[in-house]
């Protein structure tokens, strides 16, 4: 059990059927006791004229994610009594967004090969211990709220949206790879992969203020790396060329927007502030703040005089400006 965790309100449910057999008893008194009680730790935006790494800045009452979320969650059991006891198990009888991420995403990838209580102790013992994670996450709430118009509230995300889940999931098994736990994190990996449809390598390193919008069947290979503040919809593929080992998947910057469908393959980067249209192959380098779309991906405007972008395109969510610049041919 994780140092943080308050047992003594994790006491046997004394009503709970005796023909239960032993393992589905200890997922149930996780499902229905389960209540931690340590606290909780601590748009269009124009690129500056020195770009560097940045978060939008957030007033100081809207930094707390997880008092909006539980405030969110009243509302809905209020408007909706029928979800009272999923909501009290997965929001209301939790003190932390640390423990409720724990709860859920113990509860979906928890399996007959290993149970949901020995995954939220791990889960749980790991977002206490880094801390980089807890912010990261909030990072993500945020980016799925603003950017995705169907995201009605932070609590809608964090119970619903498997891409964000598929995310968290993907932090808690990058922190054990990085530890040398590496059956372990593949385990978790290919758990997420069965669950969420979701194929993110633990070894893959992933920035802060990401959105996975619809996110199924997204594959992330493992020496891909992604900036902050990133946008990627479905069916998106960073993966190696099948003929390199290695260091040999794709390098993402900061702000980029990938469309659905998009295949971006080797060790190519694809630099800040860039866009890439859907369904589109990348096969090479993508300079900052351009647009690269088809099969074979090309630039907008030309390689040599490309379209540049004026906003970060993973904020904007624009898929189609400049459509008319890379063909005559328009339905």
């Amino acid at each position: 059990m994780a140092a943080c965790v308050d047992t003594s309100r994790a006491e046997t449910n004394q009503t709970h059927d005796h023909d239960r057999s032993k393992s589905d008893h200890h997922g149930y008194k996780f499902a229905k006791c389960f209540r931690p009680s340590y606290s909780d730790l601590v748009s269009c935006v124009p690129f500056p004229q020195n770009h560097q790494k940045h978060f939008l800045p957030r007033p100081i009452e809207e930094d707390d994610i997880w008092s909006k979320m539980v405030e969110e969650a009243k509302v809905d059991v209020d408007l909706e009594p029928i979800l009272s006891s999923y909501y009290c198990n997965s929001i209301l009888c939790h003190k932390s967004l640390e423990s409720a991420l724990a709860g859920v995403l113990s509860l979906k990838l928890g399996s007959s090969i290993i149970s949901s209580t020995t995954l939220y102790d791990l889960f749980l013992g790991l977002l206490c211990e880094d801390r980089e994670i807890v912010r990261a996450v909030k990072d993500d709430l945020r980016a799925v709220r603003e950017r995705d118009p169907a995201c009605v509230s932070y609590v809608h995300c964090f119970l619903n949206f498997k891409g964000f889940l598929a995310i968290q999931a993907q932090r808690i098994a990058h922190t054990l790879w990085s530890q040398g736990r590496k059956m372990l994190a593949l385990l978790i990996q290919n758990r997420v992969s069965e669950v969420f449809a979701v194929d993110i390598h633990p070894g893959a390193r992933i920035g802060r203020g990401i959105l996975l919008d619809h996110a199924t069947g997204v594959v992330i290979g493992e020496t891909a790396v992604i900036g902050d503040n990133v946008s990627i919809l479905h069916n998106v593929t960073l993966g190696g060329t099948g003929k390199e080992s290695g260091n040999r998947h794709p390098k993402i910057g900061d702000g980029v927007l990938i469309g659905a469908g998009t295949c971006v393959l080797g060790n190519v980067s694809v630099g800040d502030g860039a866009k890439i249209g859907a369904g589109s192959l990348v096969l090479k380098a993508v300079p900052a703040r351009t647009t690269a779309v088809g099969n074979p991906a090309r630039l907008l405007g030309g390689k040599e005089n490309p379209v540049r972008l004026d906003n970060m395109p993973s904020f904007t969510m624009d898929h189609t400006s400049h459509i008319c610049e890379w063909s005559d041919y328009v339905i």
